[in-house]
């Protein structure tokens, strides 16, 4: 198997034919909890995690972008679950993050509009890199104020010296994006896809814990975000999508960008594959 290439197939089977120890860096959301029709298609979740966990280099990182439905008045905590299962089976949860949207869509409910999802962080040891993304400090230049506290005696004294704030500071782990047409992506083509997630936000995840030439992966490529971003980044990527419909609109979405082409494999045999110029 190659990589910068895209495959059609269960990710669950294609997963097993990768080698250990293979992945730097996987940045994907699955077809969680019914919200969106994915085509009929479902997955075997605890096979992909312990798949993850195999193929993944000692050191990588794998960002799982995930939310809850809710169910008779209830979330499922589905997501929750997911988190644990990973740790279970070796992972450390590195970071619990969350992308937020600016622009949520309200709804009629008895609860405060949902506009956020979890990425959670997972890590196979600890990252072996970590390139923070970094914004300006509101107060740059001016000092922080002294802080006080008392001594064993009830004496108060100075605790620091004051300092000038730096001109900047690494983000939070909690991160807003504009969605929809036009604010995801300008590729219209991409809201084919039911659950498109911004550019921006595999971008940064792959400037976070990555570098020029790792592998990136997506074993949901759907509409193909992760992998125009790594490619657009100097990442190399594979990625596996199920769905053939959404193959063709990773082919007519981001065929001017990767040099790669789609492979067919429904049956798992890599001898009978049919290959499909992007170009």
């Amino acid at each position: 198997m190659e990589v910068n290439q895209v495959y059609q197939g269960d990710s669950a089977e294609l997963m097993k034919k990768l080698p250990d120890n293979f992945i730097d860096l996987t940045v994907t959301s699955p077809p969680y909890d019914n919200l969106r029709d994915y085509n009929g298609y479902s997955f075997d979740f605890e096979t992909i995690a312990k798949e993850l966990f195999r193929i993944t280099k000692n050191g990588g990182v794998v960002v799982w972008v995930v939310g809850d439905s809710t169910k008779n008045g209830s979330e499922t905590t589905s997501s929750f679950k997911q988190a644990i299962y990973f740790t279970e089976i070796g992972f450390n949860l590195h970071d619990t993050m969350m992308y937020a949207k600016n622009n949520y869509v309200p709804l009629t409910h008895k609860r405060y509009e949902q506009q956020f999802e979890y990425m959670f962080v997972f890590s196979k040891g600890k990252p072996k890199t970590f390139n923070p993304l970094r914004i300006k400090c509101k107060y740059a230049g001016t000092k922080n104020k002294p802080t006080f506290r008392h001594t064993s005696e009830g004496i108060l004294k100075k605790a620091n010296t004051p300092k000038p704030i730096s001109e900047e500071k690494i983000k939070s782990n909690i991160w807003f994006y504009d969605v929809g047409i036009n604010k995801s992506s300008r590729d219209k083509i991409s809201f084919q896809h039911p659950a498109t997630f911004p550019e921006q936000l595999a971008k940064d995840h792959i400037i976070s814990w990555s570098n020029k030439g790792d592998l990136v992966f997506d074993p949901f490529a759907g509409s193909g975000t992760t992998l125009k971003m790594a490619m657009l980044n100097d990442r190399n990527y594979l990625g596996f999508e199920i769905s053939a419909e959404y193959c063709d609109l990773i082919n007519k979405r981001i065929g001017s960008n990767l040099s790669g082409f789609i492979r067919t494999s429904p049956d798992g045999d890599f001898s009978k594959e049919k290959e499909h110029n992007i170009s």
